[in-house]
C-alpha cells in the first residue's frame, strides 16, 4: 500500500506543480519568469515534461488506454455520488481544480503502480518483473 501511496503522491506532486489554483505552479513561473529567467524555466519544464514520460508510458502500458478509461470512469462516478450526496460542492473552481488533480493523479499513480498491485492480488508476476 505504501508504493501505491507513494506514487500516488508524486503522481500529485508532478501535477501540482505544474499547475494549480495557487500562484506557486510551474505555468504561472514560467509565463512571468521567461524574460529574465529563460534558462531556468526550460530546465524546470524539461524536468517536468521528463516526469510525464515517465508516468504516461508506464501508464499506457501497464493499464493502457482502456484501463486509464476505466479508472477515470471509476473517479468520476465517485466525484458523482460525492456531489449527489452533498460531499462536494462544483461551485469553487479553485477547489475543483484541486479534485481534478487529485483524479489526475490517482489515475497516474494506479497506473503506475498496477504491476505491484496486480503481482500481489494474483500472486502472478509480469514478464518485466523476472529480475526481481
Amino acid at each position: 500500500m505504501a508504493a501505491l501511496f507513494l506514487r500516488w503522491l508524486v503522481a500529485f506532486l508532478l501535477l501540482a506543480l505544474t499547475y494549480n489554483p495557487t500562484s506557486w505552479n510551474y505555468l504561472r513561473w514560467a509565463m512571468s519568469g521567461w524574460d529574465s529567467q529563460t534558462p531556468m524555466v526550460v530546465l524546470a519544464g524539461l524536468v517536468l515534461f521528463t516526469g510525464y514520460v515517465i508516468y504516461l508510458r508506464a501508464t499506457l502500458r501497464s493499464i493502457g488506454p482502456f484501463g486509464m478509461a476505466l479508472v477515470t470512469a471509476l473517479v468520476g462516478a465517485l466525484l458523482w455520488v460525492l456531489v449527489d450526496w452533498k460531499v462536494l460542492r462544483l461551485d469553487n473552481p479553485g477547489l475543483n481544480t484541486w479534485i481534478g488533480l487529485l483524479a489526475l493523479s490517482f489515475i497516474l499513480g494506479v497506473g503506475l503502480a498496477w504491476s505491484i498491485l496486480r503481482r500481489r492480488l494474483s500472486g502472478q508476476a509480469d514478464i518485466d518483473d523476472v529480475d526481481e
